[in-house]
């Protein structure tokens, strides 16, 4: 049999696309323009992951000699969508081959570029897995790895954004990423400014949140840059109740402590005034949290003003001394 008539009976993710939009019940339904538009991306992104295995010779290995990628883009596996999986796998085999490339640093292995969870299914089956052997590059493996992906399964936008991260960290430039992603320029540097102000320890604890899109992640990395705020978040994903909850419910009980914590009263202003013994200037002063400033008032103001400034050092120093002695 030919390569690509080996390859003609493997199902797509275009042509699964592409049944679904002929179903009757879909027409029936009168999708909406914007449903179309985002099958339409669907299938685009399906047809550039088809490129990825059209005409190639489909194998089977020993999910035994197979490792990961070397760069994540999931943070967990759905149970209810891999019990699914393996069932299907179970009753009528691997639809769609996975791609893998030999291993760039161990002889007889193989990396996998995509595929990850039909082959833990397979091996769950104690099956080989069937799959498309190629030679590529790491940066062909990450852009093959994130278009399949986007195509099979849309991962949610904190996945994205922590892929994005890790692609930037290993020193891919940001073209490349897009085209990983299949994303524009703007959406990437949402996606960035999100992953780079959330502690990615947080993220992982928070989990893929499916339901949380862009505008909340950005408005929650906003408020998490508050060193008051990121503290909150700490302790409260490192609870074990935390571990316990949804996804998507781990996300909103930190928004709401967020907001229940920026909506307590704060700490009233230290303020005062001064009065020099014979009247000649004055000084107003108010300090809250870490600011203090202090207001002359008088002819004389910026004399004094001055000659605190030029003594700045020495009275530190007197302040230093002054609080060892408090500490003894």
């Amino acid at each position: 049999m030919a390569r690509r008539d080996v390859f003609a009976n493997i199902t797509s993710p275009q042509s699964e696309v592409q049944e679904r939009k002929a179903k009757p019940e879909y027409a029936a339904r009168g999708a909406s323009r914007s449903m179309i538009s985002s099958l339409n991306e669907l299938a685009e992104k399906a047809a550039r992951v088809d490129q990825n295995l059209a005409g190639e010779l489909v194998v089977e290995l020993d999910t035994a000699d197979l490792d990961s990628s070397f760069v994540s883009d999931r943070m967990a596996d759905d149970d209810a969508a891999y019990i699914e999986l393996v069932e299907a796998m179970r009753n009528r085999g691997q639809d769609s081959p996975i791609l893998v490339r030999p291993h760039p640093s161990h002889d007889g292995r193989y990396q996998i570029v995509f595929g990850h969870r039909r082959a833990r299914a397979a091996k769950d089956l104690g099956r080989k897995v069937r799959a498309v052997v190629k030679e590529i590059s790491d940066a062909d493996h990450v852009i093959a790895q994130g278009q399949e992906n986007s195509a099979r399964r849309n991962l949610s936008f904190i996945e994205r954004a922590l892929f994005a991260q890790r692609l930037l960290d290993l020193g891919y430039d940001k073209s490349t990423i897009q085209s990983a992603l299949a994303t524009d320029a703007p959406m990437l540097t949402r996606m960035l400014s999100v992953s780079s102000r959330v502690p990615e320890a947080v993220a992982l604890k928070i989990g893929p949140a499916k339901s949380i899109g862009r505008d909340r992640w950005i408005d929650f990395a906003q408020r998490i840059e508050k060193p008051s705020t990121k503290a909150l978040v700490g302790k409260f994903v490192d609870e074990e109740k935390f571990s316990t909850l949804e996804s998507d419910a781990r996300f909103e009980l930190l928004v709401a402590e967020i907001k229940k914590a920026e909506q307590l009263p704060r700490e009233p202003a230290d303020k005062g005034e001064w009065r020099a013994t014979d009247a000649s200037v004055r000084a107003e002063f108010k300090g809250t949290g870490k600011s203090y400033s202090i207001a002359l008032k008088s002819d004389e103001a910026g004399k004094f003003g001055r000659f605190i400034a030029d003594n700045l050092e020495r009275l530190h120093q007197e302040f230093l001394s002054s609080t060892k002695t408090d500490e003894r």
